[in-house]
């Protein structure tokens, strides 16, 4: 077998491998200032920030969080939606010497807790909204002081005055937080603080930029130890990858999440590094995310594909020009051929699908954005980037076109899981990443995924891990057995479904656990389906069968398929 038979196929623009530079991430938008300090870095919704307003607000944010004490190696994390404090406080974070741990809004106080006690964060920045959830735990956790923003504040007026009324109505609350003891309000940091900073020594290969949580096999999360090699190398490869890109001439789109960490490289660290213009909206609605992309002219689109499916099937996507848009990298979860062949044709650019995971930074594969596209493959492997198939269980190569293990190696690979060495032993053998994906390589060494080893559930680019699901619902007192498991949907890729067997002389309704189950889970991990059974398929040890349910699935909605 021909070592990396995918080298061949390279376009003659694409380096077969790559230089990186030992720097820190936050050394990007140094020189982002230096090079383009009037240039527009961050468009958010009718207002911009240029890279010198960027760069002297990140250092600010720096400077008040090191006479918060925060040292090098202290976690700080960041609860916010897509927002020019999102950016700020990530680059502050790292210039203050830092680990950014990224969290989802959409955290409910259980899982807050949780991740803000496992990675020990003594800080977190989070959205005005969210604040009654976060102070609600932080006497369980390590978390000293609380940083709270507010979308309103980087508005530009009439809208920041009309926004609280807009969020009281969209969401029934009203918070008003004041600057003081562990509070602090982020506006008022910016105002106060001086852009100065004392950047502690660096080490490339070992320093930690990022903390990323990712549910892996089974259990609780766990929280993946991102070096500052790994962001540098990944965004080196994505760059190399977009080889007719201009530098300092390109608008992003930042509609995936920043605390994605394929939004994170993609939009936040790529646009930075190539002192390109990055447009954020803190959530997706189609009808926004139209209005965006007619009037800011976009270039570049990183999504998934819920958000290429939600736009195409706007009743009005006529009305709006997309044709600025070039290329789109997606990721999180399958492409469907439909979806890329007609978005192409809307826009005019290039859809191409990619593979990667939360512990590679995460790309490792794409298609080419100007080349050859296999239907069906998730690429080549990036510059760098080594790939194997490995029989399942071991480190043996299998044959071209069997399927088996997907193993990745590269520079882009996690330093392992936070305080927990046996499953990174488990994970990263002989320096290969197993991913627990299954898949098979042709000849030319594009790459297919045909199935998960693993029972995670990806729906609408969302990671959700059954066994959590499964725990709440245990907690319930008429659940006597239960599994969770994804089952196919055309929109979102899986849905979440329950089966429940209940105790005798119980009768919940699939209303009832639905009320629950949003009480104890962010919302995109809440069963969508419920169904109820006098048992369950189990192996001859007891095992419960989830595959078997899934299997049935799969068979009842070919049945209902017109023939």
């Amino acid at each position: 077998m021909i070592q990396k038979p995918w080298l061949a196929h390279y376009p003659p623009e694409v380096p077969h491998t790559l230089s990186y530079p030992s720097i820190p991430v936050q050394k990007y938008l140094t020189q982002a200032n230096e090079q383009f300090p009037e240039k527009v870095a961050v468009h958010f919704m009718g207002k911009d920030l240029s890279y010198r307003e960027l760069y002297q607000s990140s250092l600010k944010f720096a400077n008040y969080l090191q006479k918060l004490g925060i040292e090098k190696g202290d976690r700080v994390a960041i609860m916010l939606p897509n927002c020019p404090q999102a950016v700020i406080s990530f680059y502050g974070i790292l210039y203050a010497g830092g680990v950014v741990v990224m969290t989802n809004p959409l955290y409910t106080e259980r899982e807050i807790a949780f991740q803000m006690k496992d990675c020990g964060a003594r800080a977190i920045v989070a959205l005005d909204i969210l604040f009654p959830r976060v102070s609600a735990v932080v006497k369980e956790t390590k978390l000293e002081n609380l940083i709270v923003t507010g979308i309103k504040d980087f508005l530009p007026f009439p809208k920041n005055v009309a926004y609280p009324f807009i969020q009281k109505r969209q969401h029934g609350v009203s918070v008003k937080v004041e600057h003081r003891g562990i509070n602090h309000l982020f506006a008022e940091i910016l105002k106060s603080a001086v852009p100065e900073v004392q950047e502690p020594p660096f080490n490339f290969e070992e320093d930690l930029a990022l903390l990323q949580y990712t549910g892996g096999t089974t259990g609780s999360p766990k929280g993946v130890m991102l070096t500052h090699k790994n962001l540098i190398s990944n965004a080196t490869m994505c760059d190399s990858w977009l080889y007719k890109c201009k530098r300092g001439e390109e608008t992003i789109l930042g509609i995936i999440p920043l605390f994605h960490v394929y939004g994170l490289t993609t939009v936040l660290i790529l646009s930075v590094m190539q002192g390109n213009r990055m447009v954020l909206l803190p959530k997706f609605d189609a009808e926004m995310a139209l209005k965006t992309i007619d009037k800011q002219k976009p270039t570049l689109f990183p999504g998934a594909p819920t958000l290429y499916i939600g736009l195409m099937n706007h009743p009005d996507i006529s009305k709006y020009d997309l044709s600025s848009i070039e290329a789109c990298l997606s990721g999180s979860a399958p492409l469907p051929l439909e979806v890329q062949e007609k978005f192409e044709a809307i826009t005019g650019g290039k859809l191409v699908e990619g593979y990667g995971l939360t512990e590679t930074s995460p790309v490792t594969h794409s298609n080419l954005v100007w080349g050859e596209r296999p239907k069906g493959s998730v690429g080549l492997p990036y510059p760098d980037t080594d790939c194997r198939i490995f029989r399942t269980g071991t480190t043996e190569p299998v044959r071209n076109g069997e399927i088996g293990e997907v193993a990745i190696k590269g520079p882009q690979v996690m330093k392992g899981y936070w305080n927990r060495p046996e499953e990174t032993a488990a994970t990263i053998v002989d320096g290969w990443l197993l991913t627990g994906d299954l898949g098979y390589m042709d000849a030319e060494g594009h790459l297919f995924i045909v199935d998960r080893k693993k029972d995670m559930i990806i729906a609408g680019g969302f990671n959700i891990y059954p066994r959590e699901i499964e725990e709440v619902l245990y907690e319930h007192e008429a659940v006597q057995e239960c599994v969770v498991a994804g089952i196919p949907d055309p929109y979102r890729g899986e849905t979440v479904k329950a089966f429940i067997v209940q105790k005798e002389g119980y009768h919940v309704t699939e209303k009832e656990f639905d009320s629950y189950c949003r009480e104890r889970l962010a919302a995109f991990k809440v069963p969508r389906i419920y169904e109820f059974r006098t048992e369950l398929p189990k192996t001859a040890v007891g095992k419960i069968l989830r595959r078997k349910l899934v299997d049935e699935e799969v068979a009842k909605q070919n049945e209902a398929i017109p023939s």
